[in-house]
């Protein structure tokens, strides 16, 4: 009787350790493309917004003198936007 409790947990826990073998086998096989893919994403995440308010501060300046730099705070705020825009499509990938 005990034996057979014995047994059957071990044949419980082959199995849990064989099914978490098998999901980290598929996720360990995102490879090199995978790793290529999320850098560019996370690239023009930030890239894109930064460019965008960048070109937006460089207008302002140039049409209205100001003694703040709309270009470098535009800038600021860019960087900081594409960074949440970043760090948004990495978590959601990371889910799954």
């Amino acid at each position: 009787m005990e034996e057979e409790k014995k047994g059957e947990k071990l044949a419980e826990e082959i199995g849990e350790k064989s099914s978490r073998k098998l999901r980290a086998r598929k996720e360990k096989h995102k490879g090199l493309w995978y790793g290529l893919g999320m850098f560019g994403l996370v690239g023009w995440a930030v890239s894109i917004p930064a460019v965008l308010a960048l070109a937006l501060g460089i207008w302002i300046d140039h049409s209205y003198k100001s003694k703040y730099s709309w270009t470098l705070m535009l800038l600021v705020f860019g960087i900081g936007i594409g960074c949440m825009n970043a760090w948004y499509w990495i978590t959601k990938e990371s889910r799954g």
